[in-house]
Parts: C-alpha cells; structure tokens; sequence
C-alpha cells in the first residue's frame, strides 16, 4: 500500500454517520453525519455559496430555514480572498460568520469551465490567469493547501475533469489520474483530524470504469465519497443507471454524494438510489431569471400573467416570501430590475428545496418513502407524462408508479 494510503487509514476521521432509518424498498436511507462544526441530516441537498456567500442572502436567513451545511468555490475563495487573508481570519467559518458545516470543492472544474484551459498534465491543471494572462497551476497540493486555509468541513480532491460526453481513452485516463491525484491529496492533506477529505469517483458513462475507480477509491478508504462526472448532458437514462451502479459497490457506512444534482425530480429519484447529498446553483440560479419552484412544477413569474396576480408564489408555502409578497409584486420587482426580486425568489427556492428534503426523510423514517415519491411526482406532473429515465429509475428500486 502507498504511504498514502497508509497515511489515511490510520489517521481518524473528523466524521461520523450513523444511519437513522432504511427504507425497506428502495436503497433510500436517513443519517446524521456529525461533522466538526455541525450535525447534518441526510439526504441533504446542500446550497453553493460560490463566493463564501449565497448571491443575496445572509448566513443568518440560511439558518433560519434550517440550512445545515452550505459549499463554498475553493478556487474563488484561492483568489479572493485569498488564503492569507483566511488563515488569519481564522477560516472561511469565522470569515463569513457562519458556525454550520462547509463543504468545499477542489478548484478543478472551475478550471475547465470557466477559464481558457491550457492543458492538463500530470503534475495538475495548467490554466491562463484571468488576470494577467500568466499561466498559472493548479496541483493536488495547491488544491489541499487552499482548502486547508479555507478548513471547511468536507473537503474535495483535485480530480481530472472531462465532459460527461466525452468518449474515447480520455475518459480512462481522467479516472486513473484521479486515483494518483487522490493519493497525492493525501499526501499534502494537513489537517485530517479537523477536515475530511472525500475521494471523486469517475469514469464517465463507461460501467467497467466506475467499477474500477470504486474499487480503487475503496481502497485509499475516505471518509466519504462522491460520484462525479455527471449532470453535464448525458442522456438521463444512463446517468441513472451510473448513478445506481456507484451506490450499489460503495459502502453503506459512508456517505455518498452525488455532485452538481439539484432539480426536485433528480432529488428525489437519487435519493431513492441510494445517494445522500447534492449540490447544485439551480435553485438560486433559476430565481435571479425570476422562476420559482413550486410543488407542480415552476413559475416563470416574469411572465404576463402574474403582473396583477395577488396570490403568494404558493399559497401553501411558510416561507418569508410567500407570507408577505404577491406574485404582482415580485413580477413588478423583475420588471424594474430591482434586486430584491431576485432575493425574494431565491428566499423561495432555498425554503422548497430544503423542506422537500426534510419531508424526503421523514417519510423513511416512517417507513412511507415510496408513497412520498408517488405523491411528489403527481403533484409535479399533475397531467401525467412521466420521464421515462424517472419510471425506469424508480423501477429498479421497486416503485412502480401509478398514473395521476
């Protein structure tokens, strides 16, 4: 075994998660992970604050609604602040003025989606400042080095990042220079009594490959791992199938989570295969374009026909927004280009979001999971007209829906 290896196996975890409830049906299942700064619930869906801020809204109304953990960009975070200005903060918790976890990712697919790639080599990702131009690298090391700075609860390893698309011998190369990359994070990692670092795996859409990187991923044993490389286009009946394989070869002490995954539907249908935590920009994403989500599917609030509608985005919703703004008002706030709309939506889709979740678990706690997912996809799809990545998906799990 690598020094690396040895190196995690021995040192303690700064995690726990015990298992609260399985649902007997599906692979859905209920655990509290206790993490160094706070307890999270699972199946837990998990804002992105890019920034160290969710755009609009402060730590304060995050924990109002009961947000446990949050992310934060580590490469953002690398550049601005920067890690000087954290580390003498104290970390990103004190920074910010949030006391609730923090999971951060590793800085890579920032590198490939948002700036002019250079190239990807061994030693790391090799990008173009967007500052000057320079090129600059971004290693396992530097990748560690940041995020211990940072010293978020859950952190992520540097991975090689290609398209979910992408066909062809990338794809194998991608995911075993993960796995070195993996070790190397290991290596540098710093602080592993007090951050937890999760292993990414990958391998595209290729089943021979995800099994390969589980079990390598298994043996550098993580506290936790996630399962990467998808929600990027692929056709949704295969990342399913992906995302089932995963769950069904990863352990069931650990968590596992499945990144960039944030739409209701997908939600619910993951969390029946077996995953426990989501990550995604969508909801606060799609409310600055002035879309809410609602039990029955979305509200284009800038459309027309709210301009004089004196309902709230729903009239069954508890959250600040609902209890005190009209759908004229946000409407009128969108066509005035004024930024509380956007913070009132986002308000919005947060509070869904995580009472969806909440409503998720508790419904396997009480043994009622695959009649919560009947009454929650015919209240999305009231006319009918299920996916058939969704029917097929809950299929494999034994949820065979009706029609509404």
């Amino acid at each position: 075994r690598s020094s690396s290896m040895l190196k995690m196996a021995e040192s303690k975890a700064a995690l726990s998660f015990k298992i609260v409830a399985e649902c007997p049906v599906t692979k859905a299942r209920v655990a509290s992970m206790a993490l160094p700064h706070h307890a999270v619930d699972t199946p837990v869906f998990m804002p992105v604050g890019t920034q160290g801020t969710l755009k609009g809204l402060t730590c304060k109304q995050l924990e109002a609604m009961g947000c446990q953990i949050m992310l934060g960009n580590t490469y953002h975070l690398g550049n601005r602040p920067g890690c000087r200005v954290l580390e003498k903060a104290g970390g990103l918790h004190s920074f910010m003025g949030w006391d609730r976890a923090l999971l951060t990712d590793s800085g890579g697919f920032q590198m490939v989606s948002l700036l002019q790639l250079a190239e990807i080599t061994e030693e790391g990702v090799k990008f173009q400042s967007p500052h000057d131009g320079t090129e600059m690298l971004l290693s396992p090391e530097h990748s560690m080095e940041i995020q211990n700075s940072i010293g978020a609860d859950v952190m992520m390893q540097l991975d090689d990042v290609v398209a979910s698309t992408t066909t062809g011998p990338r794809v194998e190369q991608a995911m075993w220079r993960s796995v070195r990359w993996l070790d190397r994070c290991v290596a540098a990692h710093k602080r592993p009594d007090k951050q937890n670092l999760f292993g990414i795996i990958q391998g595209g859409l290729q089943a021979d490959l995800r099994k390969k990187c589980v079990e390598a991923m298994l043996e550098r044993d993580t506290p936790g791992y996630a399962i990467g490389g998808l929600s990027g286009g692929e056709e949704k009946d295969v990342f399913w199938r992906i995302v089932s394989l995963c769950t069904d070869m990863l352990p069931r002490n650990k968590p596992r989570y499945l990144m960039g995954v944030g739409y209701p539907v997908d939600l619910v249908v993951c969390s029946a295969l077996g995953c426990d935590m989501y990550d995604c920009v969508y909801p606060t994403r799609t409310a600055r374009f002035g879309t809410a989500l609602v039990p029955w599917g979305l509200l284009k609030l800038k459309k027309r026909e709210f301009s004089a509608d004196p309902q709230p985005i729903d009239p069954n919703c508890s959250c600040s927004t609902c209890q005190g703004y009209s759908r004229a008002a946000i409407s009128a706030l969108f066509s005035n280009k004024e930024p509380v709309g956007c913070h009132l939506v986002t308000v919005h889709n947060l509070h869904y979001l995580l009472l969806l979740m909440g409503d998720l678990r508790r419904s396997i706690v009480e043994q009622q999971f695959p009649s919560f997912v009947q009454q929650f996809m015919e209240r999305q799809f009231p006319s009918g007209g299920y996916e058939q990545w969704a029917l097929n998906a809950l299929s494999s799990v034994n949820i065979h829906l009706n029609a509404p």
